[in-house]
């Protein structure tokens, strides 16, 4: 058995497709624009799991969604050989981070906004 698709909700789907491909470096794996679903996966593992551009429409996404926020909770982690330069890359094209990367017992991490209602985490591998 393995994951093959997961989900972070957001406010509006075609918008956080544009963020999550042009922005973040994902590509298409589906979109349907006339029924909200669109479907991103990592250029660097091609057989990897589908990330749904989930519609938060409903009262209970939204407040999910709004909950973890509040907490300062990532909705979803993403990994990378080299947290700094993917801050650096990151930051030049504009995406807003909480901190500065840091180091702790669990390795190098950075927060930042997704611009669709959520705190991301970027770990390192």
């Amino acid at each position: 058995m393995r994951i093959k698709m997961c989900s972070v909700h957001v406010k509006d789907p075609a918008t956080a497709f544009d963020f999550y491909t042009s922005v973040l470096g994902f590509e298409k794996l589906l979109a349907m624009p006339e029924h909200q679903l669109y479907i991103v996966k990592s250029t660097e593992d091609p057989d990897g799991v589908g990330l749904l551009l989930e519609p938060s429409d409903n009262k209970v996404a939204a407040k999910y969604a709004q909950g973890i926020r509040a907490l300062g909770l990532p909705a979803i982690v993403f990994g990378s050989p080299d947290v700094r330069a993917e801050y650096e890359r990151l930051g030049r094209l504009g995406v807003q981070f909480t901190s500065e990367p840091y180091t702790d017992a669990f390795g190098t991490s950075v927060l930042f906004d997704d611009t669709c209602g959520n705190l991301i985490q970027l770990h390192q591998d």
